[in-house]
């Protein structure tokens, strides 16, 4: 099979979302159409520390999209002591975790990865340190390591990576640029695997002014007349990227292919610093088609910045619509989503979780529905775009969307995804399976065990040896172990959950000697990397 050299790979995606602790439930929250802005109440802007003139202001917007938790972290997994957990940015913590997940979802040991793995970052401002650590004293002295700057650094140096490591800033576009940054270094073999993604904990401290970006609920109406902006929210979206042809050599799985992407600024064509800018965010969509070698016509979807500003939504719109008229298209062509209208504004997460629902939906082939769309905004010229109200099947021969991100102060982003070609079914293996789990501590590896059990038992069509594979290969292998002998699916939920059961006796040996920690001594699966449960962390208060 021919493959195009300049394509990059996504194989593996993590995260955590509000209201969505992982990508799957993110997807399912989509898929129903699930509002997931949390309305505050009194007690809660208390406790979170909002104070009285903020509370009594008629302006503030008490809402936003939120995680649980936040202040929890596995910092014995990480070998990170209580004060240095103490002192990190959420931010770093949060990244840190996803992106250990991103490297299983990828099936990726970085200790045993034979070459460079690169982190690429994009996080908002740290504001736990300015509103839970700094005491306003001038002579307070500064957290070590406290600012964005640092987040791929700490990625780096706790799973030992020794690619490039940097961090991106470019406000809201950050983690998609970031995105774009990593899938060029991979091109120029600056590393063999990226990490690239972004993060933000933020919390309801924001008032609404009319023709700004927070809207009076919290709600992102994005191409609806009645748009008034959004709420931000926190949120942190990684994703690991290979070049294509290292991917498939490697069988790794491929959620989607990267074809093309650009990164531009909007300049001084524009009302002001903080205004898009319709010929820069134009240039950016057609360098990055161009790039990709795709005409407008190929694109079925576009997942957009959508703000839900009344200007910012027009602009946007009329910027696609220049960039996609060399090739004319027919009204409702072209379906234009936002995950905005069901998150908020993840501010330096946005554009990675944007891509990370791209990758979905390409290839799932399922566009979702966008929310709080009623009325079209009669200021928005859609030309060939539509806004879905409902989930629309996506049948294509291949389905390939745009992906946008628009920062504040000018900097684009945008990024052509691929729909990668369904592998063709192998036939059913049969013959014994070893099904290695390990884990840091008793309760991780217990747990570890109900998940694969769990998402066997709702999985029937999965294969085995991709089961095998995965976690033979693919997983790294701690100190507390089990390991299971089966022939099927049924056997392995059942294995998995404690049931006596017999097996033949060499794989029997073999499974216990690495249960005792020895290397493994049974034969490897003939399968490939698939996403299966992720390890689960035991967070603790820091």
């Amino acid at each position: 099979m021919s493959l195009p050299e300049d394509a990059i790979a996504v194989v593996g995606m993590a995260g955590r979302f509000p209201g969505a602790p992982d990508v799957p439930s993110l997807w399912r929250n989509l898929l129903d159409g699930v509002d997931l802005v949390h309305d505050y109440t009194e007690a809660e802007l208390r406790a979170l520390g909002v104070g009285e003139r903020l509370l009594a202001d008629p302006a503030h917007v008490r809402a936003g999209g939120r995680l649980p938790d936040v202040a929890a972290f596995d910092a014995d997994f990480f070998g990170v002591t209580a004060d240095e957990a103490a002192a990190m940015d959420p931010q770093q913590r949060l990244f840190l975790e996803q992106s250990w997940t991103a490297l299983e979802d990828a099936g990726c040991d970085p200790a045993a990865f034979d070459g460079l793995i690169g982190v690429f970052s994009g996080a908002s401002v740290n504001r736990h340190f300015l509103y839970r650590q700094f005491t306003g004293d001038p002579d307070e002295p500064l957290v070590p390591g406290f600012a964005p700057d640092y987040v791929a650094a700490q990625v780096a140096y706790r799973l030992g990576l020794t690619g490039p490591a940097m961090a991106v800033q470019t406000a809201c576009s950050s983690s998609l640029t970031a995105v774009c940054v990593a899938a060029q270094h991979l091109l120029d073999y600056r590393c063999d695997l990226a990490l690239a993604g972004g993060v933000s904990v933020t919390e309801p401290r924001f008032l609404h002014t009319p023709g700004g970006l927070v809207s009076p609920d919290g709600r992102c109406r994005a191409f609806d007349a009645t748009g008034q902006g959004g709420a931000y929210s926190s949120g942190v979206a990684v994703l690991a990227l290979k070049r294509l042809q290292d991917a498939v050599e490697s069988r790794d799985q491929v959620l989607a292919v990267l074809r093309g992407w650009a990164v531009g600024n909007d300049g001084a064509r524009r009302a002001g610093f903080a205004a898009p800018g319709l010929d820069g965010q134009a240039s950016v969509v057609a360098e990055a088609l161009a790039d990709a070698g795709v005409a407008p016509g190929a694109i079925g979807f576009v997942e957009a910045h959508g703000s839900g500003t009344a200007v910012g939504d027009a602009i946007e719109v009329a910027a696609l619509a220049q960039a996609f008229s060399g090739d004319p298209l027919p009204p409702s062509a072209v379906a234009l989503g936002s995950i905005k209208t069901n998150l908020g504004n993840l501010d330096a997460a946005a554009g990675a979780a944007a891509l990370i629902k791209a990758v979905l939906a390409v290839r799932h082939g399922v566009i979702p529905a966008n929310l709080h769309f009623e009325r079209a905004d009669p200021d928005v010229e859609f030309g060939p775009f539509y806004v879905p109200v409902k989930n629309v099947a996506w049948e294509a021969e291949t389905r390939r969307a745009g992906v946008s991100s628009f920062g504040l102060g000018g900097t684009n982003a945008h990024v052509i995804v691929e729909q990668v070609a369904d592998e063709p079914p192998r036939p059913a293996a049969t013959g014994w399976r070893v099904l290695p789990v390990s884990a840091r501590t008793p309760e991780a590896l217990r747990q570890a065990r109900m998940r694969l059990a769990d998402h066997l038992e709702a999985a029937p069509r999965i294969d085995l040896d991709d089961v095998a594979h995965t976690l033979t290969a693919g997983r790294r292998a701690f100190a507390y172990r089990a390991a299971i002998v089966c022939q099927d699916l049924s056997q392995a939920v059942a294995r998995l959950r404690g049931l006596p059961y017999d097996a033949p006796e060499d794989l029997m040996r073999a499974a216990e000697a690495w249960v005792a920690g020895d290397e493994p001594a049974w034969p490897p699966a003939d399968g490939r990397i698939i996403s299966l449960p992720a390890y689960p962390f035991q967070r603790q208060e820091v």
